[in-house]
C-alpha cells in the first residue's frame, strides 16, 4: 500500500529521522515505487514472509536486509540504504523477519525480537529463496544487518559460506552471534556511530573473535540510530562501496 508523502514524512521523523533525511527518503521512495516488486519469501518452505524485491538491470549482486528489533521491511533507514545500493547496480531484498501474527505478539511481549537463532534461520531461508528464484539465483549475495539483525546476518553468513559474499552491520550487535563469529568467512564491515560508546566496545570485541576480513568504521557524530545530519548518508556510502567491491568481484 502506498503511503502518502506527508504521512510518510511524519512516520520517518517519529522514528528519529530528521526533516532533511525524510525529504530525501520520500524522493527515493517515489522514484523506486514503480519498480519495486512486492513478494512473499518462503523462509523454510513453511513460513511466508512479506517483502520488497528490487533488482536493477544488469545487477552485479543482491543484498538481503535483516532489520533490527521492532522494525520491518518498511524501515525508512534501510530503504534509504537500499536505494543507494540499487543506484550502484545491486539488487535488494527487504523483508519481514516475523509473520504479522508474530509481529503483533512481539509488539506486546518482545518475545521474538531478541530470538537471534530464529531471526538467523529466517534470513538463511531467505538466502535459499533467492538462490531458487530465476531472477536472482546467479547472484552473489550480501547481507546488511541493523542492530540485532546484524547478529542474525553473521550467523546466516557462517551457515551459508558459499552463498554470502559480504556482510555489513549498521549499529549492530555482532556480539549476539556468539561462537558463530569465528565461522564467518565473508568480508565484514562494522559501522558504528562515534557516540554509540557501548556498541563500539561490543563491535571491537566481536572483531577479536573473527578470522574473516573485518573492518570497523566509526561515523563521527553519529548516535545509535544515525539520525544526525549526514550520518545515514555516510552509512549508505560505506555499505555501497563495500558491497560493490566484494559482490561485483565475485
Amino acid at each position: 500500500m502506498r503511503v502518502a508523502p506527508d504521512l510518510f514524512r511524519l512516520k520517518t521523523q517519529a522514528n528519529g529521522i530528521g526533516a532533511g533525511h525524510a525529504e530525501r527518503i520520500i524522493a527515493m521512495r517515489e522514484n523506486s515505487i514503480n519498480r519495486q516488486r512486492q513478494i512473499r519469501v518462503m523462509a523454510d518452505g513453511l513460513t511466508a514472509l512479506d517483502g520488497f524485491l528490487n533488482v536493477p538491470p544488469h545487477a552485479n549482486g543482491i543484498v538481503a536486509f535483516a532489520h533490527g528489533s521492532g522494525s520491518s521491511r518498511h524501515s525508512a533507514r534501510n530503504q534509504f540504504v537500499a536505494q543507494a545500493l540499487y543506484d550502484a547496480g545491486l539488487g535488494t531484498l527487504l523483508f519481514d523477519l516475523l509473520t504479522p501474527e508474530e509481529e503483533y505478539h512481539d509488539s506486546r511481549t518482545r518475545e521474538y525480537r531478541f530470538n537471534i537463532p530464529l531471526l538467523a534461520h529466517r534470513l538463511a531461508g531467505a538466502v535459499d529463496w533467492l538462490q531458487a528464484q530465476p531472477a536472482t539465483r546467479d547472484f552473489r549475495i550480501g547481507l546488511f544487518g541493523s542492530s540485532t539483525g546484524a547478529a542474525a546476518a553473521l550467523i546466516a553468513a557462517a551457515e551459508k559460506p558459499d552463498a554470502i559474499g559480504a556482510v555489513v552491520s549498521r549499529g549492530g550487535r555482532p556480539d549476539l552471534a556468539g561462537e558463530m563469529l569465528a565461522l564467518v568467512h565473508a568480508p565484514t564491515l562494522l559501522i558504528v556511530g562515534s557516540q554509540d560508546i557501548p556498541v563500539i566496545g561490543m563491535n571491537r570485541e566481536a572483531m577479536r573473535q573473527m578470522s574473516a576480513d573485518v573492518r570497523l568504521e566509526i561515523v563521527p557524530g553519529a548516535t545509535h540510530l544515525f539520525q544526525e545530519p549526514g550520518t545515514l548518508e555516510r552509512v549508505a556510502e560505506l555499505a555501497q562501496a563495500w558491497f560493490v567491491q566484494h559482490l561485483s568481484a565475485t
